[in-house]
């Protein structure tokens, strides 16, 4: 399918400037349905005509969030020193390098703060494309600092799960962040300042575990595959099919597990009201 692809121009045998298209179509994974891409950007990068939610990266769940893309880090300066010097087919350190060239973040979260339509939040936002947005010993702490500003200056709290959960290269320094986040957020809750958690394609593991269903309100976009082992494993562990659209958000809406599944499009509105609810 080379007329997917776009190289820079360049001359044909009989001397002809030609030019191939290279990222500007995206085929939808759902429907099949071939996208412009430009036209995706604009839906929120969600399918025209079966509402697939792609998904997208923290700055652009950063921008959808915060009013008029305005918004201040804080805590970018931490990185993880690979405290047990772990190789797999790959050490541990090279994937770190390679995850923050191509990321440009140190780690998988940005912890960010600004306002939605009006109201000052504060954001931590996982990053998927870091590692699979696994939480290593840095993005515990980054959430947890962002759970303690959050108490300290009364401002309601937003985390956006996207991780495929610990990350095992720290082994038992990962498992610990679960802890560390839910007693945290035990204390946000004495300060009763609200948190609300989103949960996104994929929020698994021990994301799942911890803080992404810890929130007062959990809420989900359309299709996010959410759940603690993979379906996959649970098969073969309970050796029994399981149900059509399991672990799906739609599926855990329906046996309460969430609160809501809300469409991006609709999603900056419906925090905006619940906060204001909350508030009350």
């Amino acid at each position: 399918m080379a007329w997917f692809k776009r190289e820079s121009a360049e001359l044909s045998p009989s001397g002809e400037k030609t030019v191939r298209t290279e990222g500007l179509w995206v085929k939808c994974e759902n429907c099949r349905q071939i996208i412009w891409k430009k036209d995706l950007e604009e839906n929120l990068n969600v399918c025209p005509k079966c509402e697939k939610h792609f998904r997208i990266d923290a700055r652009a769940r950063l921008s959808l969030l915060m009013d008029e893309n305005q918004y201040q880090t804080f805590d970018e300066g931490l990185s993880s020193t690979d405290p047990l010097k772990f190789v797999d087919l790959k050490p541990y350190s090279s994937r770190l390098r390679r995850a923050q060239q191509d990321t440009g973040l140190k780690d998988a979260v940005i912890n960010a703060q600004g306002k939605l339509m009006g109201r000052p939040v504060i954001a931590s936002v996982m990053e998927y494309a870091f590692i699979g947005g696994s939480m290593g010993a840095v993005v515990g702490e980054m959430i947890t600092r962002a759970i303690e500003r959050s108490a300290d200056s009364r401002t309601p709290l937003i985390i956006v799960s996207a991780s495929g959960g610990a990350r095992m290269m720290e082994g038992v320094v990962s498992l610990m962040q679960l802890a560390k986040i839910s007693a945290a957020l035990a204390r946000l809750d004495k300060t009763k300042v609200p948190y609300i958690s989103v949960l996104t394609d994929p929020t698994t593991g021990g994301v799942t575990a911890s803080f992404a269903m810890l929130g007062d309100l959990n809420i989900a976009e359309p299709g996010a595959l959410i759940g603690f082992a993979g379906p996959r494993v649970i098969e073969q562990t309970i050796r029994q099919k399981l149900p059509q659209g399991f672990q799906r958000s739609e599926f855990l809406l329906q046996h309460g597990m969430l609160d809501a599944v809300v469409p991006r499009k609709e999603l900056k509105p419906y925090i905006a009201r619940a906060l204001d609810f909350m508030a009350a």
